[in-house]
């Protein structure tokens, strides 16, 4: 067999390299890696791009049957995280991953607050919202089951919390998601639903706690920012979000 060694291949004309004829295979050796940031079928479609660093965007709509990672931030002492682009028409629902949020002070709590288009401050007056807790002492073993009171809110323009008091020690933290659906549809409400696991602290032993947190932004815009923070001090942890179709 001859071999053909060259450094690069041009089309003679326009910007497609075709290898081989109609009804040839064209295969590669084992070991062959083909290196290239956007795929595109014989139509001309684009089956994905990536941004040369394993991150995928314009993920055709016939391959995302699943969730689609949009961008992730990480805290480092940070008063706050901000998701200012990525929410859009394009998902129908958006999801946010909370991993080893840790606060720097002892007992704050984990919030969010969103941006209509257009809008800034972090202030939407448009939330309503409820909550319940459930929790496990480790020591003792105290448990509690319950409507939660102090972590709603009506039509109020604070942050909605997503945690009680999260231990600021250095194996204490929280996790949890918090799903926000249709929220470039300013025809019907945009609800939100969150669930989360942390470490109280507690001078008697700290607790093994679950909030879960529902609600509703009666927005007149499409919401296209997001917000989160503590309820005071600065936090470290890593952000994730995803879009779902």
């Amino acid at each position: 067999m001859s071999t053909l060694e060259t450094k690069k291949i041009e089309p003679l004309s326009g910007t497609t390299v075709t290898l081989g004829a109609a009804g040839d295979a064209v295969t590669m050796p084992a070991g062959v890696t083909v290196k290239t940031n956007t795929v595109k079928d014989a139509g001309g479609n684009t089956l994905w791009t990536s941004d040369g660093s394993g991150t995928l965007s314009s993920v055709n709509a016939g391959l995302a049957g699943g969730m689609i990672f949009i961008s992730s931030q990480t805290a480092s002492s940070s008063a706050s995280v901000e998701f200012t682009s990525g929410i859009d028409s394009t998902y129908d629902e958006y999801v946010f991953y909370f991993v080893d949020i840790n606060p720097a002070t002892d007992g704050s709590k984990f919030t969010f607050q969103i941006n209509e288009t257009g809008n800034s401050g972090f202030n939407n007056t448009d939330i309503t919202s409820t909550a319940f807790l459930v929790y496990h002492q480790e020591v003792g073993g105290a448990t509690h089951l319950g409507y939660w009171a102090s972590g709603d809110l009506a039509t109020s323009t604070s942050y909605q919390i997503l945690t009680d008091g999260i231990g600021y020690a250095s194996d204490e933290c929280m996790a949890g998601e918090l799903h926000l659906f249709t929220p470039s549809n300013a025809t019907y409400a945009t609800h939100f639903m969150s669930r989360s696991q942390h470490i109280y602290p507690h001078s008697g032993g700290p607790f093994c706690m679950g909030a879960y947190m529902s609600g509703y932004f009666e927005n007149s815009a499409a919401i296209d920012e997001i917000s989160f923070k503590m309820t005071s001090g600065n936090f470290d942890g890593n952000i994730y979000m995803y879009g779902i179709k």
